[in-house]
């Protein structure tokens, strides 16, 4: 195995860890801009937000990691302009190695994995939650994951068959024209008798998770009372949470329900839009999800395919995660973009994020109170 050391090759090492080069002149129409469209021919080290004023990334660089020799098949329920720049990064940094990402959404690959049993060409699942990886791992269809591997990361973002790769926090982001960070409630119970005009997307996988999170953690009756008075009280639907900021930061609504980074692509556009993020405590408002991957049992390389899994908690990937896709990195020596707190420093609920891939029965109370998912 051969690692590319060009000079091209080491040109694009130094822009992938310039995180305190260049600040990108990325427009933000909603997720799919996040890094550029697809002939956008920045390099990873250019695109986005967040570079501003970062010294290099800490942890395990690439460069210190097993080499990756092989073709290896990753189905991605991650979204193809969110990682692709990222996966083909780590195909461009050896000359033996190819990596063929199928990309989908996460709940169709599973059931794909499901179905082709033995005879599937994926060797990582790779996804934006814990729900889907969990529904394998129960399947026995993912394999035991080195031990020097899953001591990268926190034991609650991973189990012996699964591992996170970079989180995301349940927020309240608010406009800071209506209200104090101290106006907002810190418990998520208390917001159907919260004076302010809310926002949700209650079809976005998201925000059912979000509901799922807390009929598991207060109990369905409880949870119907609460989807019952947010919607008495005038909750706003919208198509996605980068709409809910958006009209936040617009003035048209002063508060709503999303995960952390929206916040921060509103701000990536626009540095001076008035929002910012409150957070509740220790229930389903504060749930940290993850996105993660998994090596299959059917993996024609177990070896191959772990140590690509190891790339993804390499200093280079989770500094990426961080500025790129505004997510919270999951090795402590990186840092989250924007004025967040620490992973240490969040107040989450005791909850085994593999539930939440429960959602039939909160779609169903949601429809039985008539919200339209």
């Amino acid at each position: 195995m051969t690692r590319r050391n060009d000079s091209a090759g080491r040109a694009g090492r130094r822009r992938f860890l310039a995180g305190s080069a260049a600040l990108g002149a990325v427009s933000l129409a909603g997720c799919t801009g996040l890094i550029g469209s697809e002939d956008d021919d920045s390099s990873i080290g250019q695109i986005g937000s967040g570079r501003e004023g970062r010294d290099p990334p800490g942890g395990t660089s690439m460069e210190e990691m097993p080499d990756l020799e092989g073709e290896l098949t990753v189905y991605s329920g991650r979204g193809k302009l969110l990682v692709d720049e990222l996966l083909g990064y780590i195909d461009d940094l050896y000359d033996d190695f190819t990596v063929v990402p199928r990309y989908d959404d996460g709940s169709t690959l599973v059931n794909q994995i499901l179905n082709e049993g033995q005879g599937t060409n994926a060797d990582v699942f790779y996804t934006v939650d814990a729900g889907g990886l969990g529904t394998l791992a129960d399947e026995g269809r993912t394999r035991e994951l080195p031990a020097d591997l899953l001591d990268l990361v926190r034991e609650e973002f991973r189990t012996d068959r699964w591992i996170g790769t970079s989180g995301r926090a349940r927020t309240v982001p608010y406009n800071t024209d209506a209200f104090s960070a101290d106006d907002v409630p810190d418990d998520v119970m208390a917001f159907p008798e919260f004076d302010a005009d809310l926002g949700w997307a209650p079809s976005y996988p998201s925000c059912q998770g979000f509901v799922t999170a807390m009929r598991l953690l207060e109990g369905p009756e409880a949870t119907r009372e609460w989807l019952e008075g947010v919607v008495d009280a005038g909750i706003r639907d919208y198509p996605d949470e980068f709409a809910i900021c958006q009209a936040i930061a617009n003035g048209e609504i002063d508060a709503g329900f999303t995960n952390h980074y929206y916040v921060q692509r509103v701000l990536d556009g626009s540095p001076d839009a008035p929002i910012d993020t409150a957070f509740t405590n220790g229930d389903a408002g504060a749930v940290f999800d993850v996105a993660g991957a998994a090596v299959l049992d059917a993996a024609d390389d177990p070896e191959l395919a772990a140590n690509f899994v190891r790339h993804l908690l390499s200093a280079e990937a989770q500094e990426y995660f961080a500025v790129e896709t505004f997510e919270y990195p999951l090795i402590p020596e990186v840092d989250p973009v924007g004025d967040l707190p620490t992973i240490d420093e969040l107040d989450v609920p005791d909850l085994d994020l593999s539930q939440l891939s429960d959602l039939e029965p909160t779609i169903d109370l949601m429809r039985e109170v008539g919200i339209d998912t």
